[in-house]
């Protein structure tokens, strides 16, 4: 359905009405030059040629255009019907271990490249969450804050890499840290999934410490332990290059059980790729959260249109005007 923005504007159509009044009365009045004939029949024979009306043409097209320009500047528009729909959206804080253990390769090609493009797949399925993300080695800190925006979200996901902090396994640092990003959110759910590779060495908070604090302000953690048992593959530095040697894999599953506990989640252990995306999608089943929004109603401008005829008619108006009327005898 069309509307106006200016409703008061469409008054000024009154101006081309009055104009096509006193056009009306001015043609009239110039009806009075006269002479005597025995007969009038030559003239009424033929009655009023075609021409004797087009000359009137020229001046309808400008009326028109000077309607159809009131018109547009009152702004006509269509949208559509807001309505209220039912979306599931909770904030998700997604926390990653980025210390140089990362770079094992029991997982393809190695466990932060697969933990970053499985978190990408996991960030595109859920469009109507906020998210964010947090780093964490030695110490960490947020590769980006709560947001709706995945395109941003993704191109900083790619970023993450190992060498970006001092090197270490600051656990409780990196849960704090996503924790204190989450705790003002008014959001129904709020969580974070934890990946770490590594057993907590360094850190001002302790993991124990960040989970007691998850759990006052109602975070949920979800804790994810990367890599195989026993020995992995890891490339090491050699007087001869970059070599693969297999080293002992450390996780400690206990610590990371206890915080997940500890927040209502869930621990979990990706020893290849296809678990992790298995444990992705486990999380994303069941971190289902309703809540209520408004749809935003399209709007679809119609001026243009009406702007473009009424300089079609004055186009006309001015080709008649200089080819056609004034050459009518």
């Amino acid at each position: 359905m069309m509307y106006f923005e200016y409703p008061k504007l469409l008054w000024l159509l009154v101006i081309p009405a009055l104009l096509v009044l006193h056009y009306i009365y001015l043609e009239l009045a110039q009806r009075h030059p006269h002479m005597r004939v025995s007969t009038s029949v030559p003239w009424t024979v033929g009655g009023r040629t075609f021409m004797s009306f087009f000359r009137h043409v020229p001046y309808m097209l400008r009326i028109c255009a000077l309607s159809l320009i009131i018109i547009a500047i009152s702004r006509p528009r269509t949208s559509e019907k807001m309505e209220k729909t039912d979306t599931e959206g909770i904030d998700i804080m997604l926390v990653m271990d980025v210390s140089t253990s990362m770079l094992a390769r029991d997982l393809v090609p190695d466990r932060i490249s697969a933990s970053k493009d499985i978190a990408i797949e996991f960030i595109s399925q859920r469009p109507t969450d906020r998210m964010g993300i947090v780093v964490f080695a030695g110490e960490s800190f947020t590769q980006c804050p709560l947001t709706t925006d995945r395109a941003t979200l993704i191109n900083l996901m790619k970023e993450v890499q190992t060498d970006l902090i001092e090197d270490g396994t600051a656990i409780g640092n990196g849960l704090a840290t996503a924790v204190a990003r989450m705790k003002d959110s008014d959001a129904k759910s709020r969580v974070v999934i934890l990946l770490t590779d590594g057993v907590n060495n360094r850190g001002e908070i302790s993991p124990q410490m960040a989970a007691e604090i998850a759990k006052t302000y109602g975070v949920r953690v979800y804790t994810i332990g990367v890599g195989k048992e026993g020995m992995a593959p890891y490339p090491v530095m050699t007087p001869w290059g970059v070599e693969v040697q297999q080293v002992k894999v450390e996780i400690d599953e206990k610590l990371l059980s206890e915080i997940a506990e500890a927040t209502g989640g869930k621990y979990f252990r990706a020893v290849d790729n296809t678990k992790l995306a298995q444990i992705y999608s486990e999380i994303n089943r069941m971190e289902k959260a309703r809540t209520t929004i408004d749809s935003f109603p399209v709007y679809k401008e119609l001026f243009a249109g009406y702007a473009l005829l009424a300089l079609l008619a004055l186009l006309l108006e001015l080709i008649l005007n200089w080819f056609v009327i004034r050459r009518l005898p």
